[in-house]
């Protein structure tokens, strides 16, 4: 056995495990409740958000970024163009400066990483041994990991804190043409290209850094010696959006922008390169689409979560017999798929009857077809062999 690999055994008998699920039963039921407002808040969300991108392109209005027309003020307007600045952005504990949209830089620290990996088997009689196996390796990780929560932190200690941390920070003045982009808007642009380190960016560094700093590839490594990392050593790298074409639709103010106000929600896009107002609407539609299915996921698998926690005693009833108990996850496992698949049709459903009627009645009765079909499938009995009637009596002679 490897000397940072460690392997514990343990096992519990069929009541433990019983308790256990039981007690899994309420958290599962809560992951089923919660599944309903998600899927319900998510349609509402989607349907509004469509209905504000259609009102809003409709209503948008593209002008120029060289001049502030006072015409527009308050519209809903659509402007391309350089973003760019003459402001010069410093990281205050390095000293690197540069003239940029965004100076962002990026702290990684070699450290131990804690893998878990676990192999469970049951035996006759609902026993489960499991074996959990713990390996430790040194990686290089931008967030800190604490060691104190390690199975085995003895001879894995990491550091308590990191000397330093990932941070950015946006010039103060974005300018677009004639107009001024607000720190929000900057703050999304993307086109980040690396930031070179040289040995005379290494000696303009703050003495306490210089002391124990080198260039390693495109960043500052601060250890003793890069081909040989020790804990806590530290790899800093840094990036700068240069000013670069934006296209942004939003609330005209004054010579700036804010968010567009509407019935249903508000409008506020900018993205990095040159676009129309026709192709930034049908991208944000696009997205939002992309959206709506994600969270439509998240609330299905939490009821298929929820649901397979409740059935779950079922499974380890069973395993007494393991086959049995395989065999009752299996069919629990598709029972509880198959009711979440209905139920979160319903629920979508009847949120799309608020929302959008008639696709939302079509949609309701495709859910209740797959619920009739589940009660059809459980309640299915093998057909009872039929009683032959007496012969009836001869005709009188």
């Amino acid at each position: 056995m490897a000397a940072d690999s460690f392997t514990s055994v343990s096992s519990r008998n069929v009541f433990q495990r019983l308790g256990d699920s039981i007690k899994g039963v309420l958290f599962g039921i809560l992951l089923f409740v919660i599944a309903f407002p998600v899927l319900w808040t998510n349609e509402g969300r989607a349907v509004k958000r469509a209905r504000t991108l259609t009102e809003g392109a409709g209503a948008v209005v593209s002008v120029a970024a060289d001049a502030v027309d006072p015409n527009h003020e308050g519209a809903l307007v659509h402007v391309t163009g350089v973003a760019t600045t003459t402001n010069t952005v410093t990281d205050p504990e390095f000293g690197i400066a540069v003239t940029a949209l965004r100076l962002v830089r990026d702290v990684e620290m070699y450290q131990w990483i804690e893998n878990v990996s676990t192999e469970k088997k049951t035996k006759v009689g609902g026993t489960e041994e499991t074996v959990t196996t713990y390996d430790y390796a040194k990686e290089w990780a931008s967030g800190l990991t604490s060691s104190s929560s390690f199975e085995h932190p003895e001879g894995h200690q990491n550091p308590s804190a990191m000397p330093f941390s990932g941070s950015s920070w946006s010039a103060g003045t974005v300018t677009l043409g004639a107009f001024t982009l607000p720190p929000s808007m900057v703050g999304r642009i993307g086109g980040s290209e690396a930031v070179p380190v040289t040995d005379a960016t290494v000696a303009a560094l703050p003495p306490a850094i210089r002391e124990n700093a080198h260039v390693s590839g495109p960043g500052i490594y601060l250890g003793t010696a890069p081909s040989t990392p020790e804990v806590g050593d530290l790899q800093v790298r840094f990036s700068k959006v240069p000013p670069t074409d934006v296209s942004l639709i939003a609330r005209q103010s004054g010579n700036s922008f804010s968010p567009y106000q509407m019935a249903q929600g508000s409008i506020d896009e900018l993205r990095t390169g040159t676009f129309t107002a026709a192709q930034m609407f049908e991208m944000a539609q696009r997205e939002n689409t992309i959206l709506t299915w994600v969270l439509r996921g998240v609330g299905f698998l939490l009821m298929a979560f929820g649901l397979g926690m409740v059935f779950a005693p079922l499974g380890v009833a069973g395993d007494v017999l393991p086959f049995l108990g395989n065999l009752l996850r299996l069919g629990t496992g598709l029972v509880a798929g198959v009711l979440a698949f209905a139920f979160s049709l319903v629920t979508i459903a009847v949120a799309w009857i608020v929302y959008r009627p008639l696709l939302g009645l079509i949609l309701l009765a495709v859910a209740v077809g797959a619920l009739v079909m589940i009660k059809s499938m459980s309640s299915k009995q093998a057909p009872v062999p039929a009683v032959p009637s007496a012969a009836p009596p001869p005709p009188p002679a």
